[in-house]
This record gives structure tokens, C-alpha cells and sequence, in this order.
């Protein structure tokens, strides 16, 4: 029995709200090892940029991210500073 190939996947350009999000979230990788928590934090930054999600000091309680090296409190203000830059 084969499997196939995973299909291509289609990068977001790199001026698109999607992808200055997830550069965010990728920035703190430091603080967030595990790389699904950092694609979840960076989904929920950009509902947040959209306007339809909680704010930082909420997301970093909420998405059940697993930081290291840093309190939430920090975290969460360093990342309201990073979403004041792309704004």
C-alpha cells in the first residue's frame, strides 16, 4: 500500500495581515516551543486584528498555550506591542 504526496501548500504573501500575524506569534518562539501553539496564538491574533476575537491579555489565557521563560502578563503586553506596529 502507497500514499500519496501531501498537497502543496500556498503561502500567504508577505505584506497579507495572515502573515504578519503569524510572524508575531512565530517572533516568541523563545517563550512558545511548541510550534502548533504558536499557529494557534497566530490564528487568534489575526481574529483579533479582524475585530472578532479577544484581546492579547485574554488569548494567552485562553488558547492554552504553553509558554516557558516568561509570565503571561508579559507576553501578552509584548504582543499588544507588536499588533500596535502592524496597525
Amino acid at each position: 500500500m502507497t500514499t500519496l504526496p501531501a498537497p502543496g501548500v500556498k503561502k500567504y504573501p508577505e505584506n497579507s495581515l495572515e502573515k504578519k500575524c503569524y510572524n508575531i506569534a512565530e517572533m516568541f518562539k523563545e517563550y512558545i516551543p511548541i510550534m502548533n501553539d504558536r499557529n494557534r496564538l497566530g490564528f487568534c491574533l489575526y481574529k483579533y486584528v479582524k475585530g472578532q476575537g479577544d484581546k492579547p491579555e485574554v488569548l494567552v489565557n485562553s488558547t492554552k498555550i504553553k509558554i516557558e521563560g516568561i509570565t503571561k502578563d508579559e507576553l501578552a503586553k509584548k504582543l499588544t506591542e507588536e499588533l500596535s506596529k502592524i496597525n
